[in-house]
């Protein structure tokens, strides 16, 4: 369950994402956790679980966004 603990410390840190190598290396940590969550996801079926992988998609979305707009310019 340290998984867990991960996400949840992933979910409160506060994401200064100043450069792009800084936005990549979010985007990579939060796409792994949310893989792992969804493996213990399977074998659970915890609510609580689910609602983790949807606020962390939710972060990743915003950061990637972020990423493609820093590209595009």
């Amino acid at each position: 369950m340290e998984v867990i603990a991960q996400a949840l410390e992933f979910e409160n840190r506060k994401l200064s994402l100043k450069s792009t190598n800084d936005r990549i290396l979010a985007s990579r940590e939060v796409k792994s956790l949310i893989l792992n969550l969804n493996e213990i996801y399977k074998v659970n079926k915890d609510q609580s679980i689910m609602d983790l992988m949807k606020r962390l998609t939710m972060i990743k979305r915003k950061v990637e966004s972020r990423l493609k707009t820093k590209i595009i310019i």
